[in-house]
């Protein structure tokens, strides 16, 4: 699986363009509007209870927009807070930190509140199975969302389309299951491979083939029982399809080893930050 990194200048370079996007062309026409070198210090609060993530994007707003701001974190990427918490303060010349006020929130009110939303499923889900992010995710900014996820306690799925092999609904109607298996069993190349069945049937097709994962979609908790009593000893076992947090205490108890949810990354709430002065 290619590897998440989130070095300083990939963090810079993507705060950086984030600035671009508010600033362009002629700055913040607003906070212009502040004359005066006046130096303040702010506090940034928590308004919700909430995993904390995204510091370091934070940081480098204010870093970027003026060097001489002073962010001093009081807490890390990663912990629970809770609401009303201080986060970090901020010491600089009010216009400057104005600037970079909105841009500095926002990285910080969607990486926590994947982190959060991932949290909540983990909780659920207990320690034998694992939460797993998905593909589905904000184009070109993946990396940050899957980041979030594991500051939550879950798990990265594969990062891209290369990483392995994952045989869908979709790829099993343009051929058929045990031929596409067979195939990428030929060519796996050290790479896992992962089969989506949406039914018993399919299951059974399959069995007895060397690959890694059964991936049951959408299945009731029924035939997911099933299931995972017929591959357990054979292969890992991941369920999948429309799972919320309602659901996922009742699916992580019948054995599965793995439950990937689009939801934690694709409809995870922001949390609220505030700056106050």
């Amino acid at each position: 699986m290619s590897k998440i990194k989130l070095s300083k200048d990939f963090i810079r370079n993507t705060v950086k363009r984030a600035l671009n996007e508010d600033l362009y062309p002629f700055g913040d026409i607003t906070s212009n509007l502040v004359k005066n070198n006046k130096v303040i210090k702010v506090k940034l609060l928590s308004n919700q209870n909430t995993i904390v993530g995204g510091l370091l994007f934070a940081r480098h707003a204010f870093d970027l927009v003026d060097n001489k701001i002073k962010f001093i974190s009081k807490k890390k990427d990663g912990v629970q807070v809770k609401k009303g918490s201080l986060i970090a303060t901020i010491e600089g010349k009010a216009k400057n930190i104005l600037i970079a006020e909105r841009v500095a929130l926002n990285f910080l009110s969607h990486i926590s509140g994947i982190a959060n939303k991932t949290n909540q499923f983990v909780k659920l889900a207990g320690k034998k199975s694992k939460i797993c992010c998905t593909r589905k995710t904000i184009p070109n900014i993946r990396v940050i969302q899957k980041y979030a996820v594991k500051l939550g306690g879950g798990t990265n799925h594969r990062f891209n389309l290369s990483d392995e092999f994952l045989i869908k609904d979709n790829h099993i109607a343009s051929s058929d299951i045990r031929s596409i298996v067979s195939l990428a069993i030929k060519n796996k190349k050290g790479r896992k491979i992962t089969v989506e069945v949406d039914n018993l049937k399919q299951l059974k097709e399959i069995m007895g083939l060397k690959f890694n994962t059964v991936l049951f979609d959408n299945m009731s908790i029924k035939n997911l029982k099933a299931g995972i009593k017929i591959t357990k000893k054979y292969y890992e076992t991941e369920a999948s399809g429309n799972i919320n947090l309602k659901t996922v205490k009742s699916i992580a108890k019948t054995g599965v080893d793995r439950i990937s949810v689009g939801s934690i990354t694709h409809s995870a709430t922001a949390i609220d930050f505030k700056l106050e002065i």
